[in-house]
């Protein structure tokens, strides 16, 4: 079995300000080239774990450390509020973040287009930021974190703001970087956005973390199908079916598999038929991330 490769770790951190616990205790583990989405209510301390991550504030208690001896990981931070400079222009703006970024001088040039090609502004670098729509403020914010081509994305909010055109296509961009092995951590209250974005699934409340799964996980979990039959499946029959798997069982005249015992549904469907059982009915039931959210926060 292939063993997973561990990015960053995040061991028992805490971030207080003042009396107030933004961050209480957090351990986390970031796997290289995973899409990591981070909910949570406002207040959480999502924009807070965030900071932490990139640098910009250090941990009152814990640890941050790259795994396994690793040199610390460039990063790429896209923050929540993007505070851009009105008077510049888009791709004066993303030189004069490249040479901050230490870019060397002669590839300035060819950092910042190749940041202008990733979000679709080539044509628009001429543009002032004043004039800029949401989304394309959002686009620059994304630029910004992709000078230097960065191996992990810090991406807070990156769709806030923006209308359901704006959230597609910054979804597809989100996808087409993971495509190209980044690791990314994403924080949304798009619950949709999270659930076609990422791989893995944290909740924060209060400054701790109340859920972590996989995505995949996390959405097959509770899921179940239910096969409606003509008449109550007994003898041989009902024992063959209940021994294919655990999560099968039997409801007066439904068959109901649960979780990974899903998979089985057009075998005990043929098993039904041979055994003259008509199916009357069959509905997937999934968990959605809505639910999964709302139990968590509640």
């Amino acid at each position: 079995m292939q063993m997973e490769c561990i990015l960053i770790e995040i061991q028992n951190v805490s971030k207080s300000f003042y009396t107030f616990k933004a961050i209480d205790g957090v351990s986390l583990k970031i796997p290289m080239g995973e899409v990591v989405g981070i909910l949570g209510p406002n207040g959480a301390g999502k924009s807070t774990l965030f900071k932490l991550i990139s640098g910009l504030l250090k941990p009152d208690d814990g640890d941050i450390l790259a795994t396994n001896g690793r040199i610390w990981p460039k990063i790429g931070y896209k923050p929540d509020r993007l505070l851009l400079p009105n008077h510049l222009r888009i791709g004066q703006y993303l030189k004069t973040i490249a040479r901050l970024s230490n870019v060397p001088e002669q590839v300035v040039q060819q950092t910042t287009f190749d940041s202008l090609v990733k979000v679709d502004l080539v044509n628009a670098a001429d543009k002032k930021i004043r004039d800029c729509s949401k989304g394309m403020r959002q686009r620059i914010g994304l630029a910004q974190a992709l000078i230097g081509n960065p191996p992990l994305l810090l991406l807070d909010e990156p769709s806030n703001g923006l209308d359901p055109t704006g959230q597609s296509d910054m979804n597809r961009r989100v996808q087409e970087l993971h495509a190209e092995g980044k690791t990314i951590i994403i924080s949304s209250h798009q619950l949709h956005e999270i659930t076609k974005t990422c791989t893995q699934l944290v909740i924060l409340k209060n400054g701790r973390i109340h859920y972590e799964k996989s995505m995949s996980d996390a959405l097959s979990t509770s899921s179940h199908t239910i096969i409606e039959t003509d008449k109550i499946v007994e003898g041989a029959l009902a024992t063959q079916i209940l021994s294919l798997h655990d999560d099968v069982q039997f409801d007066g005249l439904s068959v109901i598999l649960r979780n990974e015992a899903m998979s089985l549904r057009r075998q005990i469907i043929t098993m039904l038929l041979m055994g003259n059982y008509d199916v009357v009915h069959v509905v997937e039931n999934k968990r959605s991330l809505a639910e999964i959210y709302a139990e968590v926060v509640a």
